[in-house]
């Protein structure tokens, strides 16, 4: 099965004409070249645990560009496929391709947010971000003297700062993360995966647990995600999992639904218009 949709809808007027993405709107898609690589191609890829088959022949092309909700009830193989796309697991049989290379060597430019945080409960939410984005930049570039190791710290402090108040957190709240309530935490890991600005972005579940108001204010800024044209290139994709289908509509292009490990179907859907289009209220100490 294949899709070819695209969001790479700028937010200023582009080249090809494209108007920008009106906030709380799906971005109009737009046609890929026949010269683009798929942003996500399995054949035939199954995945076994000893005799349990997680992953059953599954063929799929995502265009880049593509926003997909992918369903099935507990034990479908939801969690298994992320992984196998982002290169965590391999597939015990057939091929994955990303954006035309192996997983493996596409590090940088594919995200996964799983149901764990991957955040130090005793740090801050920005000393977390501050650090993860120093491991994102600590290669031999950006090594100097000690006064542009300061201007780097300067800059990754920055950039945690940005990630944090986009996701609607406030850079300068004191709080450890481990004293986060649900929804702060899922909002800080979106942050911390977001930092590298990932070609294909995959998310296992990223509104179990949360409020109305905290999963609109993660869809908000994933819509924003997905309009900003990315700086290596190909159309930012994204994959998520989720067993709140409704609430996931405004970023749904199409819809997968796996069962038993098999890929059952892929159906295009209708743009919809969210209530999401305020910009995310920051959570503070009280």
């Amino acid at each position: 099965m294949a899709i070819g949709k695209d969001l790479s809808a700028a937010p200023t007027t582009r080249p090809d004409g494209v108007a920008p993405a009106k906030p709380g709107v799906s971005p109009p898609p737009r046609t890929p070249s026949a010269t683009e690589a798929p942003a996500v191609e399995l054949q035939r890829v199954s995945r076994l645990y000893g005799s349990f088959v997680a992953l059953r022949e599954i063929s799929l092309q995502l265009a880049p560009g593509s926003s997909v909700v992918m369903l099935g009830e507990n034990g479908a193989g939801k969690s298994t496929l992320l992984k196998v796309i982002a290169g965590l697991q391999s597939p015990t049989y057939g091929e994955v391709r990303i954006f035309g290379e192996s997983p493996r060597d596409l590090r940088g430019a594919v995200a996964y947010m799983s149901h764990a945080t991957m955040l130090y409960d005793e740090l801050t939410g920005m000393e977390n971000l501050t650090y993860f984005a120093g491991l994102q930049s600590s290669g031999p570039q950006f090594k100097g003297s000690a006064r542009s190791n300061r201007s780097r710290r300067a800059r990754l402090r920055d950039h945690a700062a940005q990630a944090l108040t986009e996701v609607g957190l406030d850079p300068a709240n004191p709080r450890r993360v481990g004293e986060y309530s649900q929804g702060m935490r899922q909002r800080a890991s979106l942050a911390r995966v977001l930092l590298s600005e990932p070609d294909l972005l995959l998310l296992d579940e990223p509104f179990s647990n949360l409020d109305v108001g905290s999963a609109h204010s993660m869809i908000t800024r994933l819509l924003t995600y997905l309009a900003q044209p990315s700086p290596s290139g190909p159309a930012r994709t994204l994959l998520l999992t989720t067993h709140q289908a409704e609430l996931a509509r405004p970023l749904a292009q199409s819809i997968l639904t796996l069962s038993a490990g098999r890929l059952i179907s892929l159906q295009e859907t209708l743009p919809v218009k969210t209530t999401a289009d305020e910009p995310a209220q920051r959570e503070s100490v009280q």
